[in-house]
């Protein structure tokens, strides 16, 4: 038993008065006589007056007994002022022989009395093993693995299931590949990686996860002009190749200036730019609207900057047009 650190419970009994009767302290062991392996219990009472402190000890294995859980202590009675506790540890042991546990004891305060309370009788297990007989029970070596002849029965149903299996996957993949050459395609377009997404589909998308982030709302500036300017400079290197993500905001608007862009979008890029400088190195704070705007003229820059997709002109729509057309001046 390991006797653990003294409580300060001590100091606070100094202004009781009464004359209480040391507490009394039993032991025993359920059951005192097990086999190898098997679990057994170490109960410990104490009978004490309810202002007097007892604490009980902290179980530390020795190597032949293990504790395999400690129980909280239980209240079994109580008359008047005196309790009685009961403390159990459930133990285990992996040795024969027989274990003297000693006398278990309790710490024990009361006013200016600290001491260990032992109980009067030692504690003694007996540890027992497995006998075996040997006139009635003979030993013999471990007999050799026999070989047997293989059967057919023990190959014949796994060669059916593969066959079975294969010709599944034979007419899963004929559907397949028929269902594809309906729709113009090959088993290996499967595999294909899909294509990236243009620069401004992946900006618009970057710019929508942010702003759903509600960084600004949660006083998170920085992050919020950080990740806006990070986004559009992803989209100018990818749009316009221009080497944006390591230029600073000064030259960024210098390598748009030869571009062909809209002057209000050049414009509000050059001020979103300059405004984020002084939230992420001067700790501006925008208000509300200021932010709401900052990412209103990021997201129309990428629109009005992406790429415009030209329109099937009116003679390819109608190729016999022209024909009609020359008939009827003749």
């Amino acid at each position: 038993m390991k006797r653990p650190a003294l409580l300060l419970a001590a100091a606070l009994l100094g202004a009781t008065t009464t004359a209480a009767q040391a507490p009394t302290v039993e032991a025993r062991l359920v059951p005192d006589s097990i086999g190898i392996g098997d679990t057994f219990t170490l109960e410990i009472d104490v009978e004490r007056d309810q202002v007097q402190v007892t604490e009980f000890p902290l179980y530390e294995d020795d190597g032949n007994l293990e504790l395999v859980r400690s129980l909280p202590v239980d209240t079994l009675s109580q008359e008047g002022r005196r309790l009685r506790l009961r403390k159990r540890y459930v133990l285990q042991a992996f040795s024969e022989g027989r274990y003297n546990l000693g006398r278990p004891g309790v710490l024990y305060a009361d006013k200016n009395i600290v001491d260990t309370l032992y109980t009067a009788d030692s504690l003694r297990l007996d540890v027992g093993t497995f006998q075996i007989d040997t006139a009635r029970q003979t030993i013999h070596d471990l007999k050799p693995q026999r070989t047997l002849p293989l059967r057919a029965e023990e190959f014949t149903g796994y060669l059916f299931g593969g066959l079975f299996l294969l010709l599944n996957l034979a007419g899963l993949l004929f559907a397949l590949r028929y269902h594809l050459a309906k729709r113009g395609k090959h088993l290996g377009d499967l595999f294909r990686p899909a294509p990236p997404a243009p620069p401004h589909v992946e900006a618009i998308r970057a710019l929508e996860g942010l702003h759903n982030q509600k960084l600004w709302q949660n006083n998170r500036h920085k992050a919020y002009y950080s990740g806006l300017t990070d986004i559009l400079r992803r989209y100018l290197a990818d749009r316009y190749g221009i080497g944006a993500m390591e230029m600073t905001s000064d030259e960024i608007i210098d390598a748009v200036r030869p571009l062909d862009l809209p002057r209000k979008s050049a414009l509000e890029l050059a001020a979103l730019l300059r405004e984020a400088d002084l939230v992420k190195f001067a700790k501006a704070t925008p208000e509300a609207a200021r932010n709401e705007e900052a990412y209103q003229w990021a997201y129309y820059f990428v629109e009005e900057t992406k790429p415009v997709e030209e329109q099937p002109s009116a003679e390819a729509e109608d190729p016999l047009g022209p024909t009609l057309n020359d008939d009827r001046h003749a």
